[in-house]
């Protein structure tokens, strides 16, 4: 939960800088948490006409309209961290074959160190390097 809370929180609307794997994958795990059973129930009352309904499907549409902006800050900062720029993320509107490259560069490690994007968030190796990826030495 902490992961989730550091996304909409401390980072609600921050495109720059860099996200582990970790913090998009546990931020993408909670808010599916939340908002499949808020979907489930909505759909279920629906069926009985009921008029908490229309109020949990209100809920639903807030919370997601809330949710989007850290969730897309995330994945920005995510495929910083794998040296690819935010604008990389519309590789998703190729049919199948972008998913499947968008997922794979979720699940990639980051780079090690720093990159154009900012210091390494594990704390790796933040020494500066130059354009060809060697440390610069003073």
């Amino acid at each position: 939960m902490e992961w989730y809370l550091k996304v909409v929180r401390d980072n609600y609307a921050n495109f720059s800088g860099r996200a582990r794997r970790q913090e998009y994958w546990m931020f993408t795990l909670i808010n599916m948490l939340i908002i499949l059973p808020l979907n489930i129930g909505s759909a279920a009352l629906v069926e009985s006409s009921s008029g908490l309904a229309g109020i949990l499907s209100i809920l639903v549409l807030i919370y997601s309209v809330v949710v989007f902006i850290p969730s897309l800050a995330v994945v920005v900062r995510r495929l910083h961290d794998v040296g690819k720029s935010g604008w990389f993320y519309f590789i998703v509107l190729i049919p199948l074959v972008g998913f499947i490259w968008i997922l794979v560069l979720f699940c990639t490690e980051g780079d090690t160190g720093p990159n154009e994007y900012g210091p390494d968030p594990k704390g790796g190796n933040n020494e500066e390097i130059n354009e060809i990826g060697k440390p610069l030495i003073d």
